[in-house]
């Protein structure tokens, strides 16, 4: 088990945020909705609860609550990925420019809906969960042009996140082009992978971000029958060519493996105080994790500052960001129970 990252670290890796380069963030877009109020009485239409709701509000999701993340902790990023041709486009559009984030990596397709997801909730529970979304993959013209215009941004970007979410917004042709293209230049390619999504369209990425039931479904779909965390992660390392790989372990924390570090399985365990809302954790972490290794952080030194990040999301309703005040403050309360 690592022991916690010092506070001469933290302070140093965090510090740097503000001045790093951009970050070019591509993947499934989306808006989240969340829909709250309370339930007093079950409709005489049928057995189902009537929410008397109290209050609306929308939140950039999937993809786009990791630019929103990298935002609060003070990384620019530039968003892109496909939405629709429709009005929550528009929404969408609005929303990116009020958190002060670039809309100009979106391409509009007339082939597919934004991804809306609507989520009824009362203080003590999610009553329904309402998609509105298209799985189909987007057309070789559509992948071409989201290509294209990641292509333009390189110069100005210093790494990039892919996060997948199998919504058929990113192509396997996408997926390689972009990890060759960014790797070719000597940048940081780190990815949150897509549980159905095959594991070989990660082949040569910097960095794997897979939970655990999705490292075990990637092994598994290539031959493999293997439980111990250490094995998945030298296995994913060896088949995918990977440079690290970092397995997020629910409550029992994160497993890693950096071969341009000690080349060793490292074990951290989770931090979280309280858990009301497991939403957007992941983009939490892996925002900080590549914000953290572009500011020369090791592999489990990145790996605390984000498992610190997603203790604090995780006590948060819906999808959170984190930032960096809060981030300091889950340390400081961390290190002192720690010490105690």
């Amino acid at each position: 088990m690592e022991s916690l990252i010092s506070k001469q670290r933290f302070q140093e890796i965090t510090n740097k945020f503000e001045s790093l380069s951009p970050i070019i963030v591509v993947g499934d877009l989306g808006l989240d909705k969340y829909t709250y109020g309370e339930v007093r009485r079950i409709s005489p239409e049928a057995p189902v609860p009537i929410l008397e709701v109290s209050k609306e509000w929308l939140k950039l999701g999937l993809a786009a609550n990791i630019s929103h993340n990298l935002k609060t902790i003070g990384v620019e990023s530039t968003l892109c990925g496909v939405v629709g041709n429709d009005k929550n486009a528009s929404t969408f559009e609005h929303l990116l420019e009020e958190c002060g984030l670039k809309t100009w990596g979106l391409v509009r397709s007339s082939d597919r809906p934004t991804i809306f997801k609507e989520r009824v909730t009362t203080d003590t529970q999610q009553i329904c969960r309402i998609d509105y979304e298209s799985t189909d993959s987007i057309s070789s013209e559509t992948s071409g042009n989201v290509l294209r215009r990641v292509e333009d941004f390189a110069k100005e970007h210093g790494a990039l996140i892919i996060e997948d979410y199998a919504k058929g917004s990113l192509t396997e042709d996408l997926v390689q082009g972009l990890i060759k293209s960014y790797t070719g230049r000597g940048q940081l390619v780190c990815v949150d992978p897509g549980r159905m999504t095959p594991p070989m369209w990660y082949k040569g990425a910097t960095l794997l971000k897979p939970n655990q039931k999705e490292a075990i479904a990637m092994i598994t779909s290539m031959g493999y029958r293997e439980e111990s965390v250490e094995t998945i992660a030298k296995l994913l390392i060896d088949k995918l060519s990977l440079e690290k790989v970092v397995i997020t372990l629910g409550g029992e924390g994160m497993g890693m493996i950096d071969t341009k570090g000690d080349g060793k399985f490292h074990h951290i365990p989770t931090v979280a105080n309280e858990v009301y809302d497991v939403s957007g954790a992941g983009d939490t972490a892996i925002s900080l994790l590549t914000a953290s290794l572009m500011s020369g952080a090791t592999l489990p030194e990145a790996a605390w500052i984000g498992n610190c990040g997603s203790g604090v999301v995780v006590a948060k309703k819906g999808t959170a960001t984190v930032d960096i005040s809060e981030l300091s403050a889950f340390y400081e309360q961390l290190s002192n129970k720690l010490i105690q």
